[in-house]
């Protein structure tokens, strides 16, 4: 004998007649989404009341002291904006439950079918965030594919481009940084915008490079990490001011690590002690992610990171932007032919708004 299991919507639908009717909606209500980890990790959240496009401003360097004689008065400076347009689109998905479904069964298809459609929702932002900043490109989201030798200039075009990215090529004739390439890219410390032109293994600038391990291919097999990559992008990211602390590589990636007879995981001790960097496989690796270190660098393994990309990143600066016009909503439907159903919807735009905080390292 099969016994059915009380769950959050059984327990809005009474034995009477009238159940398939009473607090539906309420029901449903109890499946918003309100967290998503892919968000917490990468974006820093805004929101706004307005529909349409969104204008964000950030402050570049601009300001400096000067020397000044007795009695003299410094001239007088003005904080240099670089504004980000974010597109803000409506995204939406129908869940419909017959009457029959609910009556007949023994078990539940209506809080199956709202579970799924709750976690539809995240994979859905899940890929739409890991596209934008990996450079992947997707019709349905509108991401474009970045590759080590695209020009700044196409990452910043938002009609092309509306997702942006982290800097494209910065010098593309080896005589500084190219005139259509001087919009995001500042000065830092004592590097020259010439000099940060210069960077990075192509000496292009850029923040998308081949892979450095050129046994498989041109950029190495798939799947393949050479520690010259890990190198290149952390000099990449520190020279403009931050610090990379985190590869986000794929299941491919972490096997070939695996492989490498210098790459070990510093597993926890039999009483759990990690207080120097150790890792309680069982406990912590499901919920985080973080499967060991190179040079430092915690490493993440996720099933979204593409097989033929890796990512190097300062998890300190959130280099995406989520402006949310409307968080998840949930509206009852009730379109006929002995169908009750909700509509989900919800309305956001995403953005890389920093584009010194991250570097893809592309293979074959």
């Amino acid at each position: 004998m099969v016994t059915a299991q009380q769950g959050l919507a059984t327990s809005a639908l009474s034995d009477v007649a009238t159940r398939v009717l009473v607090d539906y909606k309420d029901a449903l209500t109890d499946y918003r989404v309100t967290d998503m980890p892919v968000i917490s990790m990468f974006a820093e959240r805004f929101t706004t009341e307005t529909g349409g496009d969104i204008d964000i401003s950030f402050s570049k360097p601009s300001m400096k002291l000067e020397q000044l004689e007795e009695g003299a008065t410094p001239s007088y400076q003005h904080t240099d904006l670089r504004s980000e347009r974010i597109n803000v689109k409506e995204w939406g998905i129908a869940v419909g439950v017959t009457r029959r479904m609910l009556e007949d069964s023994r078990f539940s298809e209506m809080e199956l079918a709202l579970n799924e459609a709750r976690r539809a929702v995240d994979r859905h932002v899940t890929e739409h965030a890991v596209k934008a900043i990996f450079g992947i490109e997707d019709s349905t989201f509108g991401t474009i594919e970045i590759a080590a030798t695209t020009l700044e200039s196409a990452v910043t075009s938002f009609t092309a481009n509306p997702h942006g990215g982290f800097f494209g090529v910065l010098d593309d004739d080896g005589n500084g940084i190219d005139t259509l390439a001087d919009t995001r890219i500042s000065e830092y410390g004592l590097y020259s915008k010439d000099d940060l032109a210069l960077l990075g293994p192509a000496g292009k600038g850029s923040h998308y490079f081949l892979g450095q391990d050129t046994s498989g291919g041109p950029a190495g097999a798939t799947g393949d990490i050479s520690m010259k990559d890990l190198t290149a992008a952390m000099e990449l990211i520190g020279s403009k001011g931050l610090t990379a602390d985190t590869v986000m590589i794929s299941p491919m990636h972490y096997k070939n690590l695996l492989n490498l007879a210098d790459f070990t995981v510093p597993f926890a001790n039999a009483s759990n002690d990690t207080s120097r960097g150790g890792i309680d496989y069982v406990n912590d690796v499901s919920k985080s992610g973080v499967v060991g270190q190179l040079y430092g660098l915690n490493v993440i393994m996720n099933s979204y990171i593409p097989k033929n990309r890796f990512g190097v990143f300062d998890m300190s600066v959130k280099p995406m932007a989520y402006v949310e016009r409307r968080g998840l909503t949930v509206e009852e439907a009730n379109p006929g032919f002995g169908i009750t159903g909700s509509y989900m919807s919800m309305r956001y735009g995403l953005k890389i708004i920093r584009p010194e905080a991250g570097v893809i390292v592309i293979g074959d």
